[in-house]
């Protein structure tokens, strides 16, 4: 052959074979497109899922409080999911345990935020727990529904407060008691800040209300203990132990107080972290005539709440009590899908916009998120604990109470924050 022809033949093969690789490319490309828009396609459809973190101690001394939570938001999810899920997605929560560690709590919300990129965060019980998550919600723009009564003094734009602040349990809890118990206070905490606060408060309030402090003691979580400080109050004989002891400590210190033989009728004990389920733990027999200060009891007489108890026994067993912490983690858990209904979305912002204002039909009766700082209205009751392991309401607040925080309607809360 000729050198010129060979090299044109040689040249129209090259081009063949580019054109051939092209269709290959194309075709493999397209194909990816193709699978791209498949895999699209199937978003929002039966089997997605929105991810949510339930970090509650499981282990430690605050397991016999936290455990029982953990089941309530379960519940409400399953609740959830049973109606449909969230705008066309099953939720699906990632279990941890904050092991009634503080460092803990924060790491396991960093992984749940981080790894797991969960919508939402259900979690912890003592302020020290919750104080550990601050920072880690605000730094990743997380979002965590906090379901225990706290001691005020705290707005965060990313946490919702779904138990009581001060103003709703602690502050009318005084009032009352100085009106109908006696002026005589003796105060009895756990060693971290959730007591150590409220006795600020409770001094404050004290003051300025004609109510005299005769001592004030402070023990670890999960001391067990009491007999020193049992003597303290025999010496003293206050009108009121105003308790807010957490955790298993409560067991020793009721039992070591009625060891010593004194009861109800010897000295008011107000309790603000005693309800159904630690009654449960402790025996009826022990706190019988003591009072709590919460805003649900089991025995609260609304329609949502005969369905609410019905239904967590039926799941959980006949024995099972609710109470005021399991009955705002399970609200907590409604609000935020009602929120995300309303917003259309699962982005942290326009969830907490939408929050704002949101109404709710829950156990204890209607709560409202305020919008300024993300607390709930609530109605303040006081119980007296009875032989069934149950409460009676003394008294209640008669409507849902606005938050107040930072005590600014009070003329005495006027400094406690610093």
């Amino acid at each position: 052959m000729k050198p010129a022809f060979m090299w044109k033949l040689w040249l129209l093969l090259c081009v063949s074979v580019f054109a051939l690789g092209g269709c290959a490319a194309s075709s493999a490309v397209d194909q990816a497109k193709n699978e791209n828009q498949n895999d699209s396609s199937s978003a929002g459809k039966e089997g997605d899922v929105v991810k949510v973190g339930i970090l509650h101690s499981l282990s430690g001394t605050m397991a016999i409080s936290e455990v029982s939570l953990r089941d309530a938001e379960l519940m409400a999810i399953e609740e959830i999911n049973a109606s449909g899920g969230l705008l066309g997605k099953k939720i699906e929560p990632i279990v941890e345990d904050g092991a009634s560690d503080w460092p803990t709590f924060a790491e396991k919300a960093k992984k749940l935020l981080q790894r797991d990129q969960v919508a939402a965060i259900f979690g912890g019980w003592t302020s020290a727990s919750r104080k550990a998550m601050l920072p880690v919600v605000e730094q990743n723009n997380g979002l965590l529904w906090y379901p225990v009564q706290y001691e005020g003094m705290e707005s965060s734009p990313n946490i919702f407060y779904t138990g009581a602040t001060t103003n709703q349990q602690i502050v009318p809890a005084v009032s009352w008691l100085l009106k109908n118990r006696g002026k005589t206070f003796f105060l009895l905490g756990s060693d971290y800040v959730f007591p150590r606060t409220a006795n600020k408060i409770i001094k404050a309030q004290l003051k300025a209300e004609g109510g005299q402090v005769v001592g004030e003691e402070y023990t670890p979580l999960g001391h067990t203990d009491y007999s020193t400080i049992i003597s303290k109050i025999k010496q003293v004989k206050p009108a009121v132990v105003f308790n807010t002891l957490n955790g298993d400590s409560n067991v020793a210190f009721f039992k070591q107080l009625k060891d010593a033989g004194i009861t109800p009728k010897d000295v008011t004990v107000m309790s603000v972290s005693i309800a159904e389920e630690e009654i449960r733990g402790i025996g009826p027999d022990v706190l019988a005539g003591h009072l709590a200060v919460w805003n649900y009891f089991q025995t609260t007489d609304t329609p949502e709440n005969k369905a609410f108890v019905q239904k967590y026994k039926e799941k959980y067993g006949q024995d099972r009590v609710t109470d005021d912490p399991i009955e705002a983690a399970y609200t907590a858990v409604h609000l935020w899908a009602e929120a995300v209904k309303k917003a259309g979305s699962f982005d942290v912002d326009q969830v907490k916009k939408a929050a704002a204002g949101l109404e709710y039909k829950a156990p204890e009766g209607t709560v409202k998120i305020d919008g300024e700082t993300q607390h709930l209205w609530k109605t303040v009751r006081i119980g007296e604990i009875q032989a069934d392991g149950q409460f009676k309401e003394l008294w209640n607040s008669g409507q849902p109470v606005k938050p107040d925080p930072y005590l600014k309607s009070y003329p005495w809360g006027k400094g406690l924050s610093e």
